[in-house]
């Protein structure tokens, strides 16, 4: 029992209720692979079998409806932990940085566990992680590099990922591999000091073309007039993923490989306060691997979540 975990038995449950992996894979938000794995890693935990399963149906076992509805009772005695949590906390707010992208569900989320303030204050990775670090913030979603963790004296838990996209002229909208896509490095390290590290090793490690601007053209109607400029499909950068793109250029998926940028939650590693610890629970519980980990992705090799190369 000792390596079961809170979010596997929220996992089986929801393969119970729904009786189907697919379903419930995109209730849960992960991948279907990804969610066999942890059912099989539970059962074998556990030392039963869970579900009787086949290419065409999903059934509990005599073993796995019995656990059920003990399970459920876990479940809810956790999440009743957490909120008694979050009043032993107090009134204090949680002060949460970031950079451009935050759950949609935040406030849903933290709600019963602590009193979550947005900083007003949108600015840079590497600045968010410096905030969390002298204090400024109790928490920031951002990117983050383990080097700079341990410098730091920060831990970090993944709350996001964003696949990358190229952007280009014409009406080609089929795949494009990295070896054939230009990323732009902005002279700007004030802004932009993060991105440039991801860039230039996306670039040494796919064959990608780096290349040097001081125009301002990572993102917005700048980033825009570049692609126009260039020969070549232009990598968009995570602050530009929902923007909508002009009638006259189109979106390109990157392959071989697929480029992930992941966002996490930093908090101080010597942070003890409950209500910090049970909104980075309240958040990241549950948020699987996100395709990071698929044969043909890729992530900086210094980024918390990358797999031994």
């Amino acid at each position: 029992m000792t390596g079961v975990e809170l979010r596997q038995l929220r996992y089986f449950v929801a393969v119970a209720e729904e009786l189907n992996f697919g379903r419930a894979a995109e209730r849960l938000l992960i991948a279907g692979p990804s969610l066999s794995q942890q059912i099989k890693a539970l059962e074998r935990d556990l030392g039963v079998r869970l579900f009787d399963r086949d290419r065409r149906s999903v059934s509990l076992t005599p073993a796995g409806a019995a656990l059920l509805p003990h399970t459920r009772a876990l479940l809810e005695r956790a999440d009743d932990l957490k909120r008694q949590a979050g009043r032993l906390a107090g009134s204090e707010p949680v002060r949460l940085g970031y950079v451009n992208w935050l759950p949609a569900d935040l406030t849903s989320r933290t709600a019963s566990v602590a009193r979550v303030h947005v900083d007003a204050w949108v600015a840079p990775s590497h600045t968010q992680v410096a905030r969390v670090a002298d204090g400024s913030l109790d928490l920031a979603v951002c990117w983050v590099r383990t080097e700079d963790l341990k410098r730091l004296g920060l831990r970090a838990r993944l709350i996001g990922a964003d696949r990358l996209y190229a952007v280009a002229k014409g009406t080609d909208t089929g795949d494009v591999t990295a070896a054939d896509i230009d990323v732009l490095i902005d002279d700007d390290l004030t802004s932009w000091a993060s991105w440039n590290a991801y860039a230039e090793e996306l670039a040494r490690d796919s064959g990608a073309r780096a290349l040097r601007i001081s125009d301002g053209a990572i993102t917005g109607p700048a980033f825009f007039d570049h692609v126009r400029r260039c020969t070549r499909p232009v990598l968009n950068s995570p602050k530009g993923q929902t923007t909508p793109l002009p009638p006259d250029l189109v979106r390109r998926e990157v392959v071989a490989p697929r480029v992930y940028w992941t966002w996490s939650l930093v908090r101080r590693e010597s942070e003890a306060r409950a209500g910090v610890l049970a909104a980075v629970d309240a958040l990241c519980d549950g948020v699987g691997e996100l395709g990071i980990h698929a044969p043909d992705s890729w992530l900086p090799a210094n980024d918390p979540y990358a797999l031994p190369r």
